[in-house]
């Protein structure tokens, strides 16, 4: 019997990472990169950590993939990621040729679907809203608690 992994196991596997950044105080965003159903690259956001604005979780596994893979391209590759990416990182993902992009959240603010989806490669396919309400709760809740700090 095939195990086919879907999306909802793979966002799941990003909101872990997610989590690993809500604990060092990050931003709680988590990225995972899949090829041939197997997780090749796992990452959260470390802007914080590494004091780099560009540390976002979509670049970090960018990197970390195309390392893994020994290329700069991802054309077989898809990407989970529990928020919609900023504009950056549609660049980046844009110069990857990465093959799907998956997102969770929407991010109305500062996320590229405002300024549409040709942000992203021709050949990049996008899905969104996958565990939406989880990945929302998990901003929200991190966003709350800052709040209540303050």
């Amino acid at each position: 019997m095939i195990q086919v992994k879907g999306d909802d196991y793979f966002m799941k596997e990003a909101l872990k990472e997610a989590s690993k950044a809500y604990e060092e105080g990050e931003i709680p965003v988590g990225a995972v990169v899949v090829a041939n159903e197997r997780i090749i690259a796992r990452a959260h956001n470390q802007t914080e950590l590494l004091n780099d604005i560009t540390a976002h979780a979509e670049i970090v596994a960018i990197t970390a993939a195309a390392t893994a893979l020994g290329s700069k391209y991802l054309k077989e590759c898809s990407l989970y990621v529990t928020l919609e990416p900023c504009v950056m990182c549609a660049g980046a993902l844009y110069w990857s040729q990465i093959s799907r992009v998956v997102y969770g959240a929407s991010d109305d603010k500062k996320g590229f679907m405002r300024y549409g989806k040709e942000l992203l490669h021709p050949s990049t396919t996008l899905e969104y809203g996958v565990l939406h309400k989880e990945c929302e709760a998990f901003l929200q809740n991190f966003f709350t608690a800052i709040r209540n700090r303050l």
